[in-house]
């Protein structure tokens, strides 16, 4: 055999590689303020009250100039959420996934009806999110974790 035919033959895998589901999920997402801020214009709350939690509303509205920053960057939030729980035939409605405040500042995602059950079928647990706006763009980040079973339940071991 020939050097070449040889390195050929060695670097051919035998069997399709298969990767594995990762561990970790990401999601993320921006959007222009200027297209909430039209949404929030053209349909008012008949939008705020599809999209957004009264407790987002209530923050988002207590900010003097109208909030629309705060709205696109829960807005992004919740589209980033989707990227983690990657739903094939449906999607949760937009108020399953709340963007809480804690009082320290920071945001976390909190899963409700529908939106948890996926998260929950999927073994998915929402693990940290990262909001910022500017005046013309909101962007999210939302990273989830799959729950690995304990050395424990995979014992075969059953008394």
């Amino acid at each position: 055999m020939s050097g070449a035919a040889s390195t050929s033959a060695r670097l051919r895998p035998s069997a399709p590689f298969i990767m594995a589901e990762p561990a970790l999920r990401l999601g993320t997402d921006i959007v222009d303020v200027r297209s909430v801020e039209s949404s929030i214009d053209r349909f008012g709350r008949r939008y705020l009250e599809r999209v957004y939690t009264d407790a987002e509303i209530a923050y988002c509205c207590s900010d003097a100039s109208g909030g629309a920053e705060r709205f696109a960057a829960r807005f992004a939030a919740k589209e980033a959420t989707l990227k983690v729980l990657r739903p094939a035939d449906w999607r949760p409605e937009w108020r399953h996934i709340e963007v809480v405040r804690q009082d320290g500042g920071w945001c976390e995602i909190q899963l409700r009806g529908p939106a948890a059950t996926l998260a929950e079928e999927q073994g998915i647990q929402i693990v940290s999110c990262s909001l910022a706006h500017e005046r013309s763009y909101a962007t999210a980040v939302v990273l989830g974790a799959r729950r690995t079973p304990s050395p424990d339940s995979l014992s075969s071991d059953h008394a």
